[in-house]
């Protein structure tokens, strides 16, 4: 993983963290993905309170629900 890959992967937390705060979870963060069983970055616990999801678990879900509100 070069130096491009990790400024993506941190600009793609923090736009999580910004859609997240939109919405605040009062549910602990997950330590394993509820969807493909994963352990979640402890950063990503820390970063974005109510976690549930890996990051490519909640890209995937968030493009299908784009599609289902078509």
């Amino acid at each position: 993983m070069d130096r491009f890959d990790k400024a993506q992967e941190l600009e793609q937390m923090q736009r999580d963290l910004a859609i997240q705060n939109r919405t605040t979870s009062t549910r602990a963060s997950a330590f394993f993905c509820e969807d493909c069983g994963e352990e979640i970055p402890e950063i990503r616990r820390l970063t974005i309170l109510g976690v549930f999801r890996c990051v490519t678990c909640q890209t995937i879900f968030e493009k299908k629900q784009r599609v289902y509100r078509r």
